[in-house]
């Protein structure tokens, strides 16, 4: 479903990416993980055609170059970590903005269409939310809109940002769930970065560890979350736990004086 080849990024004089290679097969997820700064972000809006690159995007065996906007929108939905919402639109009416690639440029909303953006704000806990404002939701509620969007565009490829930053325990165990389900029900193709390793530990098929805009450790989970390599990247003290049933728990530990 996706396929970068030395994909780099350039800004100004510095390289914040450099050399990626990605095969993302069709239903599996990825979390690219690291520390502040190392290139994730830059990653996503480099695959969703946001950033000028080096190397190569591959969405469904077709070069990203190659796609006009609105083909591209019909592939891959993007959710960015901080995005700028029109704080005049409703819930409802921004979520709806996830069906334009699939609406006339003269046609209204269709019964499909709000039947599907509905749907969507149920199943994120945002349908009570539907008729109010943007700029009259809380932190956690306008990240929900954000990601409602992107799933209402019903991409087969779904990049997101921190897609669980703000969001408290519960309403990220339920997005986390909701993707899992999407990606096993519907084959999505799910790329998001993670802060919490734990998460990405228990929910990712794969992982790909970057720092300073390279590629330091990816493959599955077990393989690339190992408590030496984490604690060099991150400068942390912590352990793996791993308790024997596919799960790992990446726990920090306070240093011994």
């Amino acid at each position: 479903m996706l396929r970068t080849t030395a994909l780099g990024v350039r800004r100004g004089s510095a390289e914040v990416l450099q050399g990626v290679d990605l095969a993302v097969s069709t239903g599996s997820w990825l979390a690219v993980v690291g520390p502040n700064g190392a290139g994730k972000s830059t990653l996503l809006s480099a695959v969703a055609g946001l950033l000028p690159h080096t190397g190569d995007v591959e969405l469904g065996g077709r070069n990203l170059r190659s796609l006009r906007p609105r083909e591209r929108a019909q592939v891959l939905a993007y959710a960015p970590q901080e995005p700028e919402l029109p704080a005049d639109l409703t819930v409802t009416d921004y979520v709806l903005l996830g069906r334009t690639p699939y609406r006339s440029m003269i046609g209204g909303d269709r019964p499909a269409d709000t039947a599907l953006v509905a749907e969507v704000l149920e199943q994120l806990d945002l349908t009570r939310h539907a008729a109010h404002r943007l700029d009259r939701l809380s932190g956690g509620e306008r990240r929900r809109a954000v990601l409602a969007r992107a799933l209402a565009q019903r991409a087969p490829l779904l990049l997101l940002d921190e897609p669980t930053a703000g969001l408290d325990v519960g309403h990220a165990q339920q997005l986390l769930e909701l993707l899992d389900g999407l990606r096993r029900s519907e084959a999505v193709t799910l790329v998001t970065t993670l802060h919490d390793l734990t998460l990405a530990g228990q929910y990712a098929d794969a992982l790909l560890l970057l720092d300073g805009g390279h590629t330091v450790a990816a493959g599955p989970p077990g393989d690339v979350l190992r408590a030496a390599v984490l604690g060099e990247r991150y400068q942390a003290t912590l352990t793996v736990l791993d308790p024997g049933d596919g799960s790992l728990a990446v726990v920090p530990l306070r240093p011994r004086q």
